[in-house]
């Protein structure tokens, strides 16, 4: 097969082995990085699409010409510069080229500085095209985690940028987060942003595997490796070979499992219980737990070298009761979807519902909002424990359902669940609900509500 540098700026073809050094000395002397070939057979597969480079080839060539190699490299991506270097017979070929696509040509004998010329106009362009691709991309990416992970309090905005900046990269991932914020949401997204995308995303919670089979559902075994293990068995990771493994629960792991998957987090092989071959893995690990896996290593329930080997790059989901509003925006994602699922009519938060979700502390995260919505939807109450911010002021009822009564309602609501957050003055408060001191003041009056019984000063202290 056509060996191919891809580190290189310019990949220069042509079977005249003179004038290929001599081509190649000339780029090599203006500072380019050259990847000289004789022969284009087998080459465009070799490309990657995203290449940096550009390609300068000869017309006529044995095997494999010019044009077909351009063929074959707009096939895989129409943007690639490719410039073609004809001899003066075949000028009416090399016009019939740059309407297929060529970027230029070079008529033989031209002179070096018309060859260096276009090669770092090609080379402008094409690092034009690749950052107009990667913004695309980048753009893509963020209204894709936008869709998946809901929500516009500042804990969100800060996850979807930590999650794009590790998306695109090898390094494993330890997931935290309390039971139902959506670990696996997150791993699967990481999956599908990366080059990992097109392998297999395999997810196993390892705190639902009993003990006699964890080993041989991650490991896999070999025929004869215990009593009842009667064929081949390939594990998790290998089975997710090329692709991502999500390990769920990983603080239930016996510490004996513990030791071999550290083994193959350092090493990338996995040896089958019962077997002796080493199987090499290509694969990322994303790790996920509840529990602080640094206190679990000082109580010598987990291995402080496996929770160094996974702490590289952590990640914390928020729980709900952090994300402030978010509450709501993903009670109306979740409604509207089950609505459409059960084909039935949205129906529309009141002011009473939205300060109940803002109100409720929600211990199940996102899962337990996502069945509270699935209930609402099918038009069942939302029946929450209600958690009152401060004392039972916010349990009265909405005196009618006119749009001033709602407004006041909401605008309460609002106020309450600021503050059930820690502030420790008044104008703490009012900086986090975008309000003057004296604003806030009046507003705590109106509704009857005593910021020094949320736990800060009192609301005749504006400081």
């Amino acid at each position: 097969m056509t060996p191919f540098d891809a580190h290189s700026q310019v990949l220069l073809i042509d079977d005249d082995a003179h004038l290929r050094q001599a081509l190649a000395q000339t780029l090599d002397l203006a500072g380019l990085k050259v990847c000289s070939l004789a022969d284009a057979r087998g080459l465009a597969p070799r490309i990657p699409r995203d290449w940096p480079g550009v390609v300068v080839s000869d017309i006529r060539m044995p095997g494999i010409d010019g044009l077909q190699l351009l063929t074959q490299l707009h096939e895989q991506d129409p943007e690639l510069p490719v410039l073609l270097i004809t001899g003066h017979g075949d000028v009416p070929l090399a016009v019939q080229a740059m309407r297929a696509g060529a970027y230029d040509f070079l008529e033989k004998p031209f002179a070096s500085d018309d060859l260096l010329a276009s090669v770092r106009r090609a080379l402008d362009l094409r690092r034009l095209v690749l950052d107009n691709r990667s913004l695309r991309l980048a753009l893509s990416d963020r209204n894709a985690l936008a869709a998946r992970l809901v929500g516009q309090s500042p804990a969100m905005q800060r996850l979807r940028e930590q999650l794009g900046a590790l998306a695109g990269i090898a390094a494993d991932v330890l997931i935290l987060g309390e039971t139902g914020a959506g670990k696996e949401v997150v791993a699967r997204a990481l999956h599908d942003l990366s080059s990992r995308r097109n392998g297999p995303f395999v997810a196993i919670n390892a705190g639902a595997l009993a003990e006699s089979v964890v080993e041989s559902e991650l490991f896999g075994h070999e025929p004869g490796a215990f009593t009842g293990a009667q064929k081949r068995r390939i594990g998790k990771f290998e089975f997710a070979n090329g692709g991502t493994l999500f390990l769920d629960e990983i603080e239930s792991m016996s510490l004996e499992v513990q030791v071999k998957l550290l083994r193959l987090l350092q090493e990338r092989v996995v040896e089958r219980l019962g077997g002796n071959q080493l199987i090499p893995l290509d694969i990322r690990v994303i790790a996920a737990t509840k529990e602080d896996l640094r206190q679990a290593a000082d109580a010598g329930r987990f291995r402080a070298d496996l929770y160094y080997r996974l702490n590289v790059a952590p990640l914390r989901i928020p729980p709900l009761r952090e994300r402030g509003e978010d509450a709501l925006l993903l009670f109306q994602h979740f409604a509207e979807a089950a609505a459409s699922r059960h084909g039935l009519p949205p129906r529309a938060l009141q002011a009473s519902h939205s300060a109940a979700l803002l109100r409720h502390s929600w211990p199940g995260n996102v899962r337990e909002l996502q069945n509270a919505a699935e209930r609402f939807a099918l038009g069942l109450d939302l029946d929450l424990d209600q958690q009152a911010p401060t004392a039972s002021d916010d349990t009265r009822e909405v005196d009618g359902n006119g749009l001033n009564a709602q407004v006041e309602a909401f605008e309460r609501s609002l106020i309450c669940a600021e503050m059930a957050r820690p502030h420790a003055s008044l104008r703490s408060l009012a900086e986090a609900l975008g309000l003057p001191r004296k604003t806030l003041h009046d507003k705590l009056r109106k509704h009857g509500l005593n910021f020094g019984e949320a736990g800060g000063s009192s609301p005749d202290n504006l400081d």
